[in-house]
């Protein structure tokens, strides 16, 4: 699937979804940030895994600034708030999302790869929210930049606009890995293996999971926690696990998708 800024493309267990506007710095405009969701919505069901990656030297410079001058508030109000919808996609589909970041990553480019359950980067890449250097400060950026990296990492980040390395970045939480630019692939298709020798339904019961309960007081997050694994357990998926493990055989999964 195609559109004017964003392409999705499915092979077999792996759904890619490209920001393709190189020319623009991938610049996550109004209709860039529909295209997004569009695109995130339309994974199938028979897809595994989404890795998200951009095309040219940019990952993403956040907002298209040029359409942000002059504009009635409404416009803001929906710029936003299409911003925050594509982003809340990310951790509402079944599969996980994996952050391909191959160059720098502002501003809400910074918010994107926050947002993704999982991010790779090359060496070459950078990270910043430079919206106070502008006079707008990167609020919706910092929703998952906090919490990433902790309070006081994401203030400096957000107060001085200064770019983070990309092992800076891994330090701090924002990514897990950073490699050379030559290996950004190889690390990538290397996770992606590594989640698809497990149960797809266990996988988004356990996202789904994760992100019910991870902004959630401790007691509060076990009541969500606690019965979502007990209904696990019945899952033919986690019976046909355990019962392979104590007769140390390779698990044969047949859970399907979607959930409930």
């Amino acid at each position: 699937m195609a559109s004017g800024t964003v392409r999705l493309d499915v092979d077999g267990d792996i759904a890619t979804v490209t920001l393709a506007n190189p020319q623009r710095r991938n610049a996550l405009g109004q209709a860039t940030l529909n295209e997004l969701r569009h695109a995130l919505t339309s994974v199938p069901d028979t897809a595994r895994v989404v890795i998200l990656q951009a095309e040219g030297p940019v990952f993403s410079a956040g907002h298209d600034l040029g359409e942000m001058i002059d504009r009635p508030g409404n416009f803001y109000d929906e710029l936003f708030a299409d911003c925050t919808l594509a982003m809340e996609t990310i951790h509402r589909i079944h599969q996980p999302v994996i952050a391909k970041v191959q160059g720098p990553a502002t501003a809400a480019g910074c918010q994107l790869v926050a947002s993704c359950d999982l991010a790779v980067a090359s060496e070459d890449a950078w990270f910043a929210t430079p919206g106070v250097r502008i006079g707008l400060f990167c609020t919706t950026p910092m929703v998952p930049i906090v919490r990433s990296v902790g309070r006081k990492r994401a203030m400096h980040m957000l107060l001085t606009g200064e770019p983070v390395d990309a092992y800076t970045a891994v330090e701090w939480g924002l990514v897990n890995q950073a490699v050379p630019a030559e290996r950004l692939d190889d690390a990538v298709e290397e996770l992606v293996g590594k989640i698809l020798q497990w149960s797809p339904e266990t996988i988004a019961i356990g996202k789904r999971a994760f992100y019910a309960q991870v902004d959630l007081p401790e007691p509060a997050a076990y009541e969500v926690a606690q019965p979502i694994m007990a209904a696990n357990a019945t899952t033919a998926d986690a019976q046909e696990g355990m019962g392979a493990f104590l007769e140390k055989r390779p698990p044969q999964w047949t859970g399907t998708l979607p959930l409930p």
